[in-house]
């Protein structure tokens, strides 16, 4: 059974909250979770209150093989944890970026606009 830590969406209309659950790579977004880690609120104004995650779990399922989605790895980083599944996808993201730069190609959505690669909208 593959386990990913992901984000369950809560809240009402541009009130976002989150919790971060260890759940089934199979299950929907909101669906059956193994283990409630935690909750993140965007809007919260005290960065300390922000996000409220137990460690110790978390690092736990991150040992097992759980596989942090890519809303959450932020999240852990700004807490400093880390997995071997995040530095993997940190080195493949340098390497892609120096290769990109190597043949002269944006790499960032920025420079793809500065570049004029990304299409234009077509007119309805």
């Amino acid at each position: 059974m593959a386990v990913r830590i992901r984000l369950a969406r809560l809240g009402r209309r541009h009130r976002p909250f989150f919790r971060i659950n260890a759940v089934d790579a199979r299950t929907p977004r909101d669906g059956r979770i193994l283990e409630k880690l935690g909750h993140y609120d965007p809007l919260e104004k005290d960065t300390g209150k922000q996000v409220v995650l137990d460690l110790h779990k978390t690092q736990a399922w991150l040992e097992k093989g759980a596989i942090p989605s890519d809303g959450v790895i932020p999240i852990l980083k700004r807490l400093g944890l880390t997995c071997k599944y995040m530095e993997e996808k940190e080195k493949r993201h340098i390497k892609a970026r120096i290769l990109a730069r190597k043949q002269g190609k944006p790499f960032t959505k920025a420079e793809k606009i500065v570049a004029g690669h990304l299409p234009s909208e077509e007119k309805k």
